[in-house]
């Protein structure tokens, strides 16, 4: 999949008119792309295009509009757009209370290293988390991380056959199995191993 460039992206001014209905074609695209995992546990995997959202989205806020300023947000976002290898999503921890997440994520201290897909009865592909830095520490986990779920070419190629597609978490404290997702997600997914 390409990485974002500036010309990829609405200015300032033209987002704003646009910003609607942009929002409404990602918010429909994100529908197959989000996939929980139980019911505190949710992978929301991005591709290009959840990726130019969180990028317009960010320059609006911060009123970004100069060149450096951009590539500065593309340099951050466009590490999180599959390479055709691979699905990268953000894993969150989803508790309301504010007081069980600090208690939760706590006893969940390494989940991030648990998370796990599978294709068919082929090997588990454990994610690789939070690669750009760490996000827990010796007593918690964060609530937010970043995964990479990378694929060989027998998973890629099974997928692309039609094999079926499985999820889940293997932690002491937290253990969930989806088998199979849904058929929505797993080709909706499909189409970053292009």
């Amino acid at each position: 999949m390409d990485k974002l460039s500036r010309t990829d992206l609405y200015s300032l001014e033209k987002y704003s008119e646009l910003r609607d209905q942009f929002r409404s074609k990602v918010m429909e695209h994100k529908r197959n792309r989000r996939l929980p995992l139980g019911t505190n546990a949710t992978l929301y995997f991005e591709d290009r295009l959840t990726i130019q959202y969180q990028v317009q989205e960010m320059l609006r806020i911060e009123r970004i509009f100069e060149a450096a300023g951009i590539e500065e947000e593309l340099d951050a976002y466009n590490p999180l757009i599959p390479d055709g290898s691979n699905w990268k999503a953000t894993f969150m921890v989803e508790f309301p209370d504010e007081t069980e997440r600090r208690q939760m994520l706590k006893h969940l201290l390494g989940i991030e290293d648990s998370v796990w897909i599978q294709v068919d009865d082929l090997p588990k592909i454990h994610a690789i988390a939070d690669e750009d830095l760490d996000r827990s520490d010796d007593e918690k986990t964060s609530a937010v991380h970043f995964m990479r779920f990378e694929f060989n070419e027998q998973q890629k190629q099974a997928l692309k056959d039609g094999a079926r597609l499985a999820a889940g978490i293997d932690h002491k404290n937290c253990t969930v199995e989806i088998r199979p997702v849904a058929e929505n997600i797993r080709r909706s997914l499909l189409k970053d191993l292009d």
